[in-house]
């Protein structure tokens, strides 16, 4: 088929994902509007829903020719009157293969699913992690709903929770819900409702009820497995805010003033890099309990903690973080999108143990 975009009214409607993966060669003649655009962006004026990077990679195989050329070139300028050809490729089946992992589901249709995570679950495969990961789960889950994404039948994952910390995640089923979703999670809800709290049990207080931690992060040159704060002009923005909730024990017993041996503290992110609240917690010196990661140097404080307390630290078994809300705005609605989960139960016990000191 040819569509001209020269054409009247050629601008007003985009191909839907069905309609270019069911037309094996798709050509379209470039319009002067569309002169001097990159290749890939002229191509996702047609495709509407289809994202750019699908699109790069289809090029970078070789399924564009330029006046009969073949073209792998994502970057080259068209100019006007060239006939572009486009073969779509079908998704391949995924390579990560579908396990029948339990899920709590949150929130569930055809466009997204969230996820309240346990702790102990990976996101994404990755090296020392193939299989048994919340991709894995998905697959299975969510059958033949999921779209190509990337040319392949898998979620979109826009953002991670770390395999120990528990709580709320977002995950994209079509490739128009994970743009959306992409694009509002790069804005860092600076100007939409994107919205990200943690419940973070750290050692000893901070000194404010409320504060802002702003601490650019890299990852570390020493320990390849770890993040690090470095100075101004170095490393990715990072910006966290943070609220104390309580003290443990309370800052006054009676009229004398006590120190606090750890605190139940509320991470709203504004960014979202790897590690981030772990590391800016261990930054300001209050390090999350259980973190061994970054707060190995307090590991001696949990034997000032009383048996009960130390037995569901040790029970707990990793970082006291949980990420208890998520807002965000439907990328294919537009509806305003908010969910909450309580700390499980693990969590919650050590709160309560440290509740009564």
């Amino acid at each position: 088929m040819t569509r001209d975009l020269c054409a009247p009214g050629a601008y007003r409607r985009r191909m839907t994902v069905s309609e270019i993966t069911t037309s094996p060669v798709i050509d379209l003649v470039i319009a002067p509007e569309q002169a001097g655009l990159r290749l890939d962006k002229a191509l996702a004026l047609l495709g509407g829903e289809v994202s750019r990077a699908r699109l790069q990679q289809v090029i970078k195989e070789g399924g564009v020719s330029i006046d009969g050329v073949v073209v792998a070139d994502a970057s080259r300028k068209v100019a006007v009157g060239q006939r572009l050809s486009l073969i779509m490729p079908e998704a391949k089946p995924a390579a990560p293969v579908g396990q029948d992992i339990p899920l709590t589901v949150v929130f569930e249709d055809e466009h997204l699913i969230v996820i309240d995570k346990p702790a102990g679950l990976v996101v994404h495969p990755a090296g020392g992690h193939e299989d048994g990961t919340l991709v894995n789960a998905l697959i299975a889950h969510c059958g033949e709903s999921l779209s190509g994404i990337g040319g392949v039948r898998r979620p979109g994952i826009v953002h991670r929770l770390d395999k120990d910390t528990s709580g709320l995640l977002v995950v994209a089923k079509n490739d128009k819900a994970h743009r959306g979703l992409a694009k509002q999670f790069a804005d860092h809800g600076r100007t939409g409702p994107l919205e990200r709290a943690y419940l973070a049990l750290v050692w000893g207080s901070p000194r404010r009820q409320t504060g802002t931690i702003d601490a650019p992060i890299e990852r570390s040159n020493r320990n390849r497995e770890k993040m690090m704060v470095v100075g101004e002009g170095r490393g990715r923005e990072a910006i966290t805010h943070i609220e104390l909730i309580e003290r443990y024990p309370p800052l006054l017993r009676g009229h004398e003033e006590v120190e606090a041996l750890a605190s139940l503290v509320e991470c709203q992110l504004e960014t979202g890099r790897t590690h981030q609240i772990r590391v800016h917690m261990s930054h300001i010196g209050h390090p999350l309990l259980g973190d061994q990661l970054y707060g190995s140097g307090f590991m001696t404080k949990a034997s000032r903690l009383p048996e009960n307390a130390q037995a569901a630290l040790a029970d707990l078994g990793r970082q006291a973080l949980h990420a208890r809300l998520l807002g965000f705005e439907h990328p294919v609605t537009g509806e305003e999108l908010r969910f909450e989960s309580e700390p499980p139960a693990e969590f919650a016990r050590l709160q309560a143990e440290l509740s009564i000191l």
